[in-house]
């Protein structure tokens, strides 16, 4: 199972959950994103998005020395198995930054001011959205 299909997922049970808090039936034609104009809420995938690079910029506002800070950017050293490189969660972190047009390096620039990555976190996530 990917990313794409469990988020689909997640945001099928999320929305069930709304219409039953709405009090919405299946039988009424009402479309999501209109529950989520309601409800306020943002789609699954940008939250998640939203809530991965607010623990990045996190991180990255951590001393050097920090374990998690160092694990951020350790890049384990080997072999792997045959077949298919696997998708990871740093691989997915990565292709997110080419599909932005940034780099790791660009970003730590602006880490320390909290503010000014909140901009630069909302920005990409309005960008997809």
């Amino acid at each position: 199972m990917n990313n794409r299909s469990t988020n689909r997922k997640l945001q099928t049970f999320i929305n069930t959950c709304l219409r039953r808090i709405l009090k919405i039936r299946w039988t009424d034609k009402v479309p999501s994103e209109e529950i989520w104009r309601q409800t306020k809420q943002e789609q699954i995938d940008i939250q998640i998005i939203r809530r991965k690079w607010g623990w990045i910029g996190h991180t990255f506002r951590k001393p050097a020395s920090n374990t998690t800070r160092q694990a951020l950017f350790w890049n384990p050293q080997g072999k792997r198995k045959r077949g298919w490189p696997r998708s990871t969660w740093r691989r997915n972190t990565e292709d997110e930054l080419k599909k932005w047009g940034t780099t790791w390096h660009e970003l730590q620039k602006t880490d320390q001011n909290k503010v000014r990555w909140r901009t630069v976190v909302d920005g990409l996530c309005s960008a997809m959205s």
